[in-house]
C-alpha cells in the first residue's frame, strides 16, 4: 500500500503552507495561529528568539512571522542570525513601533516586510500570500530539498509519502503531522506539551494521553521490525527522533 494520502481537508496537516510564528504574547500568538489554521496553514510557534533560530534554521517554512520584541533578544537579532546561517525564508516582522527608522532598520536586518501592531488579520493574510508568491517565483531549489531524512526513514514533503528503506508506510493525517514535527526537530527532545501545541493546537495538556497513544502507533509503524529504533522516549520529558 502506498504511504501517500491526501484530500482537501488534510492539506493543513500535510504542511502545504507552513508558517513559523515567533511571538511570546500568548494572546496574540493564539489569535494568529487560529486564524491561519482556519485558512489551511500549518503553524508552528516559537516563543523566544533562540527557539526561533533553532526552528527557523532546521524547519522548512514558507514564511516566518517574527515579532520584534522577544524576551531573550530582539527580532532584528533573530533575523540577522537566520540570514547569516543562509536561511532565505521570507520574514514578516511585527512590531508596535511605526517610525520610518524602525521600519528601515528592520528591513536592513534582513526582513522582507514589516507590519505594525495592532493589525487587521486580513492584511496579515494578504502580506503572507504576497511573500509566498515571491518565494515561489524565485525558488530554484530542487524538489529533494523538501525531503526529511533520518537514517533510512524518508518523509517527502512534495508527495507526502513516508518510506523506511524500500517499504512505504501508510499514516493517518495526525500520525503524519506528528512524524513531520519530530523529524523537523531531529535530535532535539520535544515535550508532550510542545507536541500537543504543534500538532493538535492545544496550548496546554488537557489531561489527555493522546500524545502517548499516537507515539505508540507511530513507533509501531516506523520502528517495528527494524534493528535501529528512531523514535526515542526521553523518560520524564518527552520524545525525539534520533538515529544514534
Amino acid at each position: 500500500m502506498s504511504g501517500k494520502y491526501f484530500n482537501a481537508d488534510n492539506a493543513q496537516s500535510m504542511g502545504y503552507k507552513r508558517v513559523l510564528l515567533v511571538e511570546d504574547d500568548v494572546r496574540i500568538a493564539d489569535f494568529v495561529r487560529r486564524g491561519l489554521k482556519a485558512e489551511s496553514y500549518a503553524v508552528e510557534v516559537a516563543r523566544s528568539g533562540q527557539e526561533a533560530i533553532t526552528m527557523g534554521s532546521v524547519g522548512q517554512f514558507q514564511v516566518i512571522i517574527l515579532d520584534l520584541g522577544l524576551p531573550d533578544m530582539n527580532g532584528r537579532e533573530v533575523c540577522g542570525q537566520l540570514r547569516s546561517q543562509g536561511v532565505d525564508t521570507p520574514i514578516l516582522m511585527l512590531t508596535a513601533r511605526d517610525t520610518v527608522q524602525d521600519k528601515v532598520t528592520g528591513l536592513r536586518s534582513g526582513a522582507d516586510d514589516y507590519m505594525t501592531k495592532p493589525f487587521a488579520f486580513e492584511e496579515l493574510l494578504a502580506r503572507i500570500e504576497v511573500l509566498m508568491r515571491r518565494q515561489r517565483g524565485g525558488d530554484s531549489k530542487p524538489e529533494a530539498s523538501n525531503e526529511l531524512r533520518i537514517a533510512d526513514l524518508v518523509l517527502n514533503g512534495e508527495t507526502h509519502e513516508v518510506r523506511r528503506g524500500e517499504a512505504a508506510i501508510e499514516l493517518t493525517p495526525k500520525e503524519y503531522a506528528l512524524l513531520e514535527c519530530l523529524m523537523r526537530m531531529s535530535g532535539k527532545m520535544l515535550s508532550r506539551t510542545r507536541i500537543l501545541e504543534q500538532v493538535w493546537g492545544y496550548s496546554s495538556d488537557p489531561l489527555t494521553n493522546v500524545v502517548d497513544v499516537y507515539i505508540r502507533q507511530l513507533r509501531r509503524k516506523i520502528d517495528d521490525g527494524h534493528e535501529l529504533k528512531l523514535l526515542k522516549t526521553v523518560r520524564g520529558f518527552g520524545y525525539k527522533m534520533d538515529a544514534s
